[in-house]
């Protein structure tokens, strides 16, 4: 068993993304046409369940701490957060902000609105000697030259470039401040309900911010809605204009762990940032850092939180998948009876060895349902507790349609209801 102490600390940061949080995977309808054109009941009851997994529970160490503002450590197929400080405070992501930016020109790729070879004619205002970029990350663009889109793509991932985004976003919206909108336009459709952007590099501006929730949701999304595009960000370099540019994420070049992405920020007013995203044994995990005190320093938390993750956590699935997980009877209809299940596969991260505490309790909408009722219809919840923790809740849909019964059929269960009614 956890100590009092340890199973405390493990399972009040559980903190579960709800439906409220759900990222949408469905890119928006050419959220560019808009720019363009303005330029121009019942008591719960337990559910049985087997749990196959033996492995022994272990004593969880409290998570580690760190010399930084902020931080989260999230399971990418559930969206749990593991552990967190200050996770909802506000912070400036600095070039964080280009993930947003390549989540956008990632869905125009998708949606086949932009391709990989169009030329992009550069412009003066992304001029890589303009004042606003001399200390800042830059692809050395020139104006005038035409470059492809892979390439300032490859610019904005891997080098960071801030010159790289401006071309972008004119060239998508014809002018940065429309780019923006719709950068913000997806932040509220992904549920980044504390984030606002200003810019689309990240340079210090007040009203570009974010929390480090925030970016671990982008960072989840980005990763399941764009793997085309998330595949560049494991890229460690790539040569433009004779100039071979390097990853600054360190975590690339670490063989301890599988790590894949994602994106590096530094502000001299905020610190070193680091979100990042690594697999090993079927999990994916994504951390967030913000303000480290040095390149060095961001890298190391990172690796300690994700390291932290694998090594005291394990991915838990009660059911299969379409399981039919009870049966309800059912009056008024050509059948009696109603198969309950969960719309997806439940998986959930726990510490490991403690799936033998798990309670599944279940609340229904009603104790006996009445027909029509569609395939899909919620009829109710069913939660997953950890030492009296909540961590998961989904609902409970009708697995199979019951049509209305015949005249008859209904008259008997309409006395059979109201006797029964009466009774109670």
């Amino acid at each position: 068993m956890l100590t009092k102490k340890f199973s405390k600390i493990v399972c009040a940061s559980m903190l579960l993304t709800l439906s409220s949080y759900a990222l949408a995977n469905d890119a928006l309808d050419d959220p560019f046409a808009n720019v363009k054109q303005n330029q121009n009941a019942p008591t719960a009851t337990q559910v049985p369940v087997n749990n196959t997994n033996q492995n022994t529970e272990i004593v969880i160490p409290a998570p580690p701490t760190f010399d930084a503002e902020s931080w989260v450590l999230m399971d990418y197929s559930s969206g749990q957060v593991l552990f967190e400080k200050d996770a909802h405070k506000k912070i400036w992501p600095a070039s964080l902000t280009k993930m947003m930016t390549s989540y956008v020109i990632g869905q125009e790729i998708k949606s086949g609105r932009l391709k990989l070879d169009d030329e992009v004619v550069i412009p003066k205002d992304a001029w890589a000697k303009n004042d606003s970029y001399s200390d800042s990350s830059k692809m050395f663009i020139e104006v005038g030259k035409k470059i492809t889109v892979d390439e300032l793509n490859k610019g904005i991932i891997i080098q960071s470039g801030n010159d790289a985004c401006v071309a972008m976003a004119l060239h998508l919206a014809g002018t940065q401040e429309g780019f923006v909108s719709v950068m913000n336009t997806y932040a509220k459709h992904l549920g980044l309900n504390n984030t606002h952007f200003s810019n689309v590099h990240g340079l210090f501006d007040e009203e570009n911010y974010s929390t480090a929730y925030d970016m671990a949701l982008l960072s989840r999304a980005l990763i399941r809605d764009l793997p085309e595009e998330y595949a560049v960000y494991s890229q460690k370099e790539f040569k433009f204009n004779g100039i071979k540019q390097i990853n600054r994420n360190r975590l690339l070049w670490d063989t301890t762990m599988f790590v894949d992405g994602i994106k590096t920020g530094h502000l001299s007013a905020v610190g070193y940032n680091l979100a990042a995203s690594a697999v090993q044994d079927n999990m994916r995990l994504i951390s967030v850092l913000i303000g480290a005190k040095s390149e060095s320093s961001r890298a190391q938390f990172s690796k300690q939180m994700l390291s932290y993750g694998f090594r005291f956590f394990q991915n838990y699935t009660p059911f299969e998948e379409n399981q039919t997980i009870l049966t309800r009877e059912v009056r008024m209809g050509m059948t009696n009876k109603v198969a309950l299940a969960i719309k997806d596969v439940p998986t959930m991260m726990i510490p490991r060895g403690s799936q033998n505490n798990i309670k599944i309790n279940y609340t229904l909408k009603s104790p006996i349902f009445r027909a029509p009722i569609n395939e899909g219809d919620e009829l109710g919840v069913i939660e997953f507790r950890l030492n009296d923790k909540l961590i998961a809740r989904h609902a409970l849909i009708a697995k199979n349609s019951v049509k209305e019964g015949g005249f008859f059929g209904r008259l008997w269960d309409r006395m059979y209801l109201f006797f029964t009614s009466s009774k109670e």
